[in-house]
Formats: C-alpha cells, structure tokens, sequence
C-alpha cells in the first residue's frame, strides 16, 4: 500500500524516479515508524500520512533543486534530504542537524539503503565550517527565511541558491528580505499530492547579482 501511494503520488508529480527509488522509499517510511515508537524522530508515525507529509512534499521541491552538490540544514531525521538523495543519485548530499538520535537514524538509513550520494553529519548549520559551499542550501520548516540567510550565507555558492520550504505564503519574512539588498527571492507555489487543501510555498533566494 506504501509503495502504491508512493508511486501514485509521483505520477501526480509528473516526475520519474530511478528503478529501487519507491522500494527504498517505502523501506524509509517503515524504519522511520520502526524507530519513532522507541525515539521521537516525527510527529506523524501514520505510514499513510508519511507517504504525504514526508516522502511527497519532500519530492515536491525536486525540480527547484541545483546540483551537484546540495546541502540539507535541519535535516531532522531526513527530509527533504532522504527522499531527493534517492531521486537524484547524481546529486551529492549533506544532511546535517544537531539532533544526535536523529543523524544516528540517517545515517542507519543511509546504511541500509546502500547511499552512495549522502553524507550524515551532526552539526548545526552556523557552526558547520566544510571548507566548500554549496549550489543548494535546503531547509524545511526550520527557521524564518531571514533567519536561515543568518544561519547559512556562508555555505551558500556565489551563484547557489536558499532552498526554503514553507507552508503559506511567507508575506512578512518576504518583506523583511527586501530590507537586505545583498539578497533577491522568488516565490513557487507548491502543490502536494494528497496534500492538496495545504498551501506549500518555496522560496529561493540568491545573492544579488551586482
């Protein structure tokens, strides 16, 4: 049932995935309900709300994701950082969070689902210093849009983009990047399968170009 959601959700994407992605997939989500009844790694532990809230809304961003090398801020216990890792095996990806349980569990599902393209590591996003910066900086639900520019600017490439996954319509975090003249944004609306009565925004937001 997992994976027949998983792969109705993607056809409603328009999107393809590689061969093993929704087998992996679904192998996530029952590690992840596995899991979260002995540690709290999410809220949701529905295996059907999961395929929705987790593995789709993290797909949902795909198209706006720049490569090759894209970092996941706040990752939690992997998302959207799992799910793209596994739909775009070209892609290099750093999930990162201070959460210790919560890396643990990714980097048991990177593990488990033979990830060649992820890379786990417990730190938070000010004080990770990797000697590189990256085409995409993601972050779903952690902070507020200005903020996250405080928390990341310096992992983000010259000419990479702040990936930030929102709910509604963030009009006053927007407003607050005007005053910032280093920083433009623009704005995608979202929409989720099976998610649809909830409004998903992304805001991408790059240094200005002089």
């Amino acid at each position: 049932m997992t994976a027949e959601k998983i792969a109705a959700g993607v056809e409603m994407l328009g999107q393809e995935l590689p061969g093993e992605a929704i087998a992996q997939m679904s192998a996530l989500l029952g590690e992840l309900g596995r899991w979260g009844k002995r540690i709290n790694l999410t809220a949701i532990l529905d295996l059907d709300e999961m395929v929705s809230a987790h593995i789709l809304d993290s797909l949902a961003v795909r198209p706006l994701v720049e490569g090759p090398d894209v970092i996941d801020i706040g990752t939690g216990a992997g998302f959207p950082g799992l799910p793209l890792a596994i739909a775009e095996p070209g892609i290099t990806f750093t999930l990162l969070d201070g959460n210790g349980k919560k890396i643990s569990f990714v980097k048991h599902m990177i593990g488990q689902l033979g990830l060649s393209n992820v890379t786990a590591i417990k730190a938070r996003a000010e004080d990770y210093a990797p000697g590189k910066r990256f085409d995409t900086v993601i972050a779903r639900a952690l902070a507020t849009v200005p903020r996250l520019i405080e928390l990341s600017a310096h992992l983000v490439r010259e000419d990479g983009q702040l990936l930030a996954l929102k709910g509604k319509y963030p009009a006053e975090e927007l407003e607050a990047i005007k005053a910032l003249p280093e920083w433009e944004f623009s704005v995608t609306k979202l929409t989720v399968p099976f998610l649809e009565a909830h409004a998903r925004h992304a805001v991408s937001v790059r240094r200005t170009k002089t």
